[in-house]
């Protein structure tokens, strides 16, 4: 089990705020601080290694770029909880490392909030004592973010990774 502070976000946030075209040429050190700017400014000065978005349907609609997850997991993001995701989105953010839990109660949670996360089960727990239960996830894919993405995955796989 491990605690993670919440960031709240609204629904349809698309991979243009996740990673701004405009800096697209700059790779992922020149994304990443560009993140959500456009959502709420303060979010990737201030976004601490082990926080957790939790989000409205639709997160990371829109374009196919990996570099919406890849910031994430540069700014240390743990996990994202939402209703629902895009296909594509989910996709590239667990072949990243990224986490994402997928609830329907995933907009009750507020913004700064203290959640636990238990990662056998994916339930997070409140202060208060209420409880989200997050759909099952496959075991490859729960593999795949253990060891930080599919390329870290692989190296291990070959022994290129301890």
């Amino acid at each position: 089990m491990s605690e993670h502070r919440v960031w709240k976000f609204g629904a349809d946030i698309d991979t243009d705020a996740l990673a701004p075209g405009a800096y697209m040429k700059l790779g992922i050190e020149g994304i990443a601080p560009h993140c959500l700017e456009a959502v709420r400014p303060e979010f990737a000065g201030a976004v601490r290694p082990g926080a957790v978005i939790a989000a409205g349907p639709n997160f990371g609609i829109g374009s196919s770029r990996e570099q919406a997850a890849a910031a994430l997991v540069h700014l240390g993001v743990k996990a994202v909880i939402a209703p629902s995701f895009s296909g594509l989105f989910f996709r590239n953010a667990f072949n990243l490392g990224l986490l994402l839990l997928t609830t329907p109660e995933a907009e009750q949670l507020s913004d700064g909030e203290v959640i636990t996360l238990d990662w056998q089960t994916l339930v997070l727990s409140r202060a208060s004592g209420q409880k989200l239960v997050c759909e099952a996830i496959p075991d490859f894919l729960l593999d795949m973010v253990a060891a930080g993405g599919l390329m870290n995955q692989l190296r291990k796989k070959q022994g290129l990774l301890a």
